[in-house]
């Protein structure tokens, strides 16, 4: 950091700490050129010795930085000071999914779908740009007024297009309660899996529970992969029978049987909310169906020359005292 206390690049001035995670700490901070207030995430110290990491991580952030939707945190800058590496995003006033979901889940059904369908069109919108989540998860849904919201942390999206293969089964992507069983394999992620996540919250939001727990994070990653998803109907009766098969494909262990990409499951959502709740899930859209008009130019991502993000489970979980 600058010679000048608590301001980076003798722009960004923090303010307080408005949050934290296993990989960063997010500062409300005052940036001084444009005088108005930002959310700056900082890098934990653990990550930033390793330069790998940090490469991606620049890369990443700038692929991010190009996406424009309305349900996505807008990135305005990325920046190094001294050994300290941040972001600087749009300041979102307000509380995350998670919080909303603890004090009033089960939602409402149409409410429910509502918040899922903004959900699947941000993070449809990344996946046309070539950009996977990784972490979908409620604490990564931002609630503003009358139930818009903003998805964040993108700064784990995966480049599609590269990989390392042999880092695939030393890492774990995502958090262990909200990821695709081929996470929890250590594979690397594609869009089915953010679908899987989507599909995680709607369940969370229409039950007050998660599908799968465990004593840890391994007996989860099992669950994940083995278990078969519970019945929402068994939990709350309330949940139409047609409601409950959309859920349970979005949830299969396979990623080909769950719908390909957000933007499919927000349209089948969207109709079944729209009809009457009379689509069922077996009238997945065919892979060729038109995609939903955007909302904004479609950005052109650079993929990263080493692939992506890849944190190991110590870095993943060890920091985090939220287990959900």
């Amino acid at each position: 950091m600058s010679a000048l206390a608590n301001i980076l690049n003798n722009r960004y001035q923090l303010l307080s700490q408005y949050g934290s995670g296993g990989m960063s700490v997010v500062y409300r901070a005052m940036d001084l050129a444009l005088g108005r207030q930002v959310a700056v995430k900082i890098l934990r110290p653990s990550l930033t010795s390793d330069p790998v990491f940090l490469e991606r991580f620049r890369q990443e952030a700038r692929n991010v930085a190009n996406l424009q939707h309305p349900q996505i945190v807008t990135v305005h800058d990325v920046g190094q000071d001294g050994n300290t590496y941040y972001i600087v995003m749009e300041l979102i006033e307000g509380d995350d999914l998670k919080k909303l979901i603890r004090a009033e889940a089960p939602l409402p059904i149409d409410r429910a779908l509502d918040i899922a369908i903004k959900i699947c069109a941000g993070i449809g919108y990344a996946h046309r740009a070539g950009l996977v989540h990784a972490d979908v998860k409620p604490q990564n849904v931002l609630m503003l007024a009358q139930d818009q919201l903003k998805v964040t942390d993108f700064g784990i999206a995966q480049a599609l297009a590269a990989s390392r293969p042999n880092e695939r089964q030393k890492v774990v992507w995502g958090s262990p309660h909200y990821f695709a069983p081929e996470q929890a394999r250590g594979e690397y992620p594609t869009p089915a899996a953010d679908v899987y996540s989507i599909g995680v919250v709607l369940f969370e939001m229409l039950t007050g529970r998660l599908p799968f727990t465990g004593a840890d994070q391994q007996e989860l990653a099992m669950a994940h992969i083995k278990q078969p998803v519970p019945s929402l109907l068994e939990i709350n009766p309330n949940i139409p029978e047609n409601l409950d098969k959309i859920v349970q494909k979005v949830l299969s262990k396979a990623p080909e049987a769950r719908y390909r990409m957000a933007d499919q499951l927000g349209r089948i959502l969207s109709n079944y909310r729209d009809q009457g709740r009379s689509k069922t899930a077996n009238n997945a859209p065919p892979a060729e169906a038109p995609m939903v008009a955007l909302t904004a130019p479609l950005p052109t991502p650079t993929p990263p020359p080493c692939g992506c993000f890849a944190f190991c489970t110590a870095c993943c979980f060890a920091p985090c005292g939220d287990p959900g």
